[in-house]
């Protein structure tokens, strides 16, 4: 047997909507437990630290702006995986996962936006320059925009899904572009200070708010996620049995005739 073969067997039991929906409704409130105790350390944490010599308050957006924007990077790569796992493999959820995974990303990444916007400001002294980090984030919102209005305007489910996930296999293009931007070419952004193969450039003061507020930020998508994929379940389930239900009246009408 495969080593691999239990953590299929598991993925292909949680695959399952009916199992998903069993598992959602035990692990929920435990995420939103965990979500609202992470923000709780992480805005104290935050207001607590020092303020930076050269920023001063304003250091403070950092710890909402960029997990904000971590977390519009996470969900796309996420949302490609879906989209693989929807083309190639016919996965049960992965539509489902897509799909609701879509406005959360495209909120991330408002959020990263407006709050850049309000840090640049003092910063740099404009609220916006279209320099290649922030050309490509706007580009990374309008995708999510696009794949929105997809879902939104296409009424065949299978239809939609087969065409929202060639457009976000392609748009993930955009995802390494935003991540190496700073290094690739001359921004106003500073290079990689976190997630850098030579470890960490930011000061222990910095680093433990900046990394609970990620943690933060990850519980509330999974939170929001989770109950975004059994609302997505059971809003298909009701639609379906409103098919078989007029389904039913019509075939009784033909049996009853004139």
């Amino acid at each position: 047997m495969s080593p691999l073969s239990p953590l299929a067997d598991a993925a292909a039991t949680l695959a399952q909507p009916a199992r998903f929906l069993e598992l959602a409704e035990r692990a929920l409130p435990y995420l939103l437990c965990l979500t609202t105790i992470s923000f709780a350390a992480g805005l104290y944490l935050s207001f607590s630290s020092d303020v930076d010599y050269q920023q001063g308050e304003t250091v403070r957006i950092m710890y909402v702006h960029v997990p904000a924007a971590w977390m519009a990077m996470l969900c796309y790569t996420m949302m490609t995986a879906n989209a693989i796992g929807s083309l190639v493999w016919k996965h049960p959820l992965a539509d489902v996962s897509a799909r609701v995974a879509a406005p959360l990303g495209a909120a991330f990444t408002f959020v990263a936006l407006v709050t850049g916007a309000i840090w640049g400001k003092p910063m740099w002294g404009t609220w916006w320059v279209w320099d290649a980090r922030l050309t490509s984030m706007f580009i990374l919102f309008i995708m999510y925009l696009g794949i929105l209005t997809i879902n939104q305007s296409i009424d065949e489910p299978i239809r939609a899904a087969r065409v929202t996930a060639v457009l976000i296999i392609v748009g993930f293009v955009n995802i390494p572009i935003i991540k190496f931007s700073v290094d690739w070419w001359n921004t106003l952004h500073q290079p990689a200070s976190v997630l850098r193969l030579g470890g960490t450039t930011l000061d222990v003061e910095f680093l433990c708010p900046l990394l609970v507020m990620s943690f933060a930020f990850g519980t509330l998508f999974a939170t929001l996620y989770v109950a975004s994929i059994r609302n997505e379940i059971w809003r298909r389930k009701l639609i379906s049995y409103q098919r078989l239900a007029a389904r039913a009246a019509v075939h009784r009408e033909h049996q009853d005739g004139p």
